[in-house]
């Protein structure tokens, strides 16, 4: 309280705390004592008690001085006493330290000012703000720049005046507002139209803005000119079509060059043949010799026929299961008539199981590999045939997928090839043999039955070290030395909480040659090796809603102490560990997805 004068009559708690003064040190004192020096030169203090005495009430904010001579910020209300007959009584004066709220009114406003500043700044983007109806509200020096337009020639038109007409009839712009309040955001490109009528490629984003209750109360919308960006992934579509166009029209033109120059040396064969007959009508010897010779022709085209196919990959091959060293023994003869006396040729045959591919292709394409070797090395040298498997890891080699592989290699340690001939020797109809030694089409043969069996041709050489040429076959089941369990022999409990993949398994276990049988719960699981006493695997989830693999599978090993256990999950193993911690290590881990041959592999490991 004040007195009519301004001297403080009474001083409470809050006011010792804000101010620092006990009541005995202000009470008396002019209430002008807590305003700054600056204030009180200006008579603010005397100002304040008129306009509460003339209005009723006055209010403001400002510095105030404590005792201890440090400031704070105030909210002071001043309102006046007036006794019953009019007279002025005194002064009720209330104030609030409200600094801490002035520094962040302060620090917000900075804020929001380098904001708008840094929004201003941008000129590579169009940033403006639009009403709930579409309007422009604010518009950034970006958006004057790609638009061409200045804030005032925009300010409360609708920003559908940017779309082309085509996109004005289709609702475009509307729609563009009720996805982005709807999902959250619109995204998108298109043609936009600048202020002089011209038009850019444009990439769009508009984003809603609501208020604290959830109210929308507008978009921000972005936008940038990537005319030219688009303009360059144009440019850069044309020149590689063209340039895969060129390269097209060059392989065909290689590729007709050769086919002619083969068939005409087979037309020649028959042409002559047919002009014989003619010429020696009663020649039987003649005539069988001639005709020979034209069979051969016939048949030396139907088999360059064959091998552009191959390289096509259009003839369709028998694919069936081969025994990849059954097939070599058969073979063997036949490979080593092709190689001369004077070489060596050697074969190491490894345990490398079957492979799928077509019989009668797989021998053409070994007989080709073994004379390209024979060529390479002249009169004398090695050549070595190895058959062997090979697990392969992600990016091992080039691209050939992670799994399990049938390998058969013939090696020459003949004179090599420099890297520009190993790049091109795929190519059909490229020779490095003299005129009338070689087609060129070998290796391509080779390269289309790969591809057609599902496999890889893999070329190592370098100069003056030979060359390795090498085929990876996917394995098929029944590789790697593992033979499918006898059936009745060994009975496997699958055990998955998804449908789908249960059904899989158990096929896969099937065809492993097990008798398999189905739960989709660990509780069913219990059940059921509870009824069947034969079961010695359990192929299980780990992460299941009831009850997780890893508690079945200890468990089941409790109940039945000599099960092999195999889990599998698609989760990380170190996630898996963190979740179920050392339980989880004492049992057996499959990644999901598990390829047949990595299971039929683990399961070899389970019972061996």
């Amino acid at each position: 309280m004040l007195s009519a004068e301004g001297d403080v009559v009474s001083w409470n708690a809050g006011a010792q705390r804000f101010k620092g003064y006990m009541p005995e040190e202000i009470i008396g004192k002019h209430f002008s004592t807590f305003y700054t020096r600056e204030d009180k030169a200006s008579g603010i203090p005397l100002h304040a008690l008129h306009v509460a005495r003339t209005t009723g009430k006055f209010e403001d904010e400002g510095w105030r001085v404590r005792k201890d001579g440090s400031l704070f910020w105030a909210s002071v209300v001043i309102d006046p006493i007036f006794g019953s007959d009019d007279v002025l009584l005194g002064y009720t004066k209330i104030t609030r330290d409200i600094t801490e709220k002035r520094r962040a009114d302060e620090a917000l406003h900075a804020s929001e000012e380098r904001f708008r500043l840094l929004v201003q700044s941008v000129t590579d983007y169009a940033i403006y703000m639009l009403s709930p109806a579409g309007l422009i509200t604010n518009w950034n020096e970006g958006a004057r720049r790609i638009k061409r337009l200045a804030f005032d020639d925009v300010k409360g038109s609708h920003f559908s005046r940017f779309y082309t007409d085509e996109d004005k009839l289709g609702g475009i712009p509307e729609k563009a507002l009720l996805t982005a309040e709807r999902e959250g955001r619109y995204e998108t490109e298109g043609w936009r139209v600048r202020g002089d009528g011209t038009r850019f490629w444009a990439h769009v984003v508009i984003d809603p803005v609501f208020d604290s209750a959830r109210k929308l109360i507008g978009f921000a919308k972005i936008t940038r000119d990537i005319t030219e960006r688009r303009e360059a992934a144009i440019l850069l579509e044309r020149t590689r079509e063209a340039l895969a166009q060129s390269q097209k029209l060059e392989a065909i033109g290689k590729l007709t060059g050769g086919i002619a120059h083969d068939f005409n040396n087979l037309l020649n064969v028959i042409c002559s043949g047919i002009d014989l007959l003619r010429a020696t009508p009663s020649d039987t010897a003649q005539h069988r010799k001639i005709v020979d010779s034209m069979e051969r022709a016939a048949q030396r085209g139907a088999a360059l026929t064959g091998q552009l196919l191959a390289f096509a990959r259009q003839q369709p091959l028998t694919l069936e299961i081969l025994d990849i060293n059954q097939v070599i023994a058969s073979f063997e003869a036949v490979l080593r008539r092709a190689v001369p006396d004077a070489s060596s040729f050697v074969i190491s045959k490894g345990p490398i199981g079957r492979v799928r591919t077509d019989l009668s292709q797989f021998e053409s394409a070994l007989l080709n590999l073994v004379i390209n070797a024979r060529d390479a090395l002249g009169n004398e040298g090695l050549i070595s045939l190895e058959t062997q498997q090979a697990v392969l890891g992600e990016n091992n080699i080039d691209q050939i997928p992670a799994g399990s592989y049938a390998v058969i290699s013939v090696s020459d340690n003949g004179s090599g090839m420099p890297p520009e001939v190993v790049a091109r020797a795929l190519e059909p109809f490229f020779t490095t043999k003299p005129v009338g030694k070689g087609t060129g089409l070998g290796l391509s043969q080779v390269y289309g039955l790969m591809q057609q069996s599902g496999g890889q041709l893999v070329i190592r050489s370098a100069l003056g070290e030979g060359t390795r040429i090498s085929l990876y076959f996917p394995a098929q089941p029944g590789e790697h030395g593992m033979e499918p369990a006898t059936p009745g022999r060994d009975k496997a409990l699958i055990v998955d909480d998804q449908p789908d993949v249960l059904d899989m398994t158990v096929a896969i276990f099937q065809s492993l040659g097990y008798e398999a049988v189905a739960a989709n719960s660990g509780a069913e699981a219990m059940h059921l090796l509870q009824q069947h006493g034969d079961i010695n695997i359990l192929f299980t989830d780990v992460v299941m809603p009831d009850m997780n693999g890893v508690a079945l599978a200890q468990a089941a090993r409790e109940y039945v102490p000599g099960i092999k256990i195999l889990l599998t999950s698609g989760y990380m193993s170190d996630a898996l560990r963190e979740q179920f911690g050392e339980p989880l290590v004492q049992f057996d881990l499959i990644a999901k997805p598990y390829r047949l041959a990595d299971v039929a592999k683990r399961l070899l490991t389970l019972t061996a």
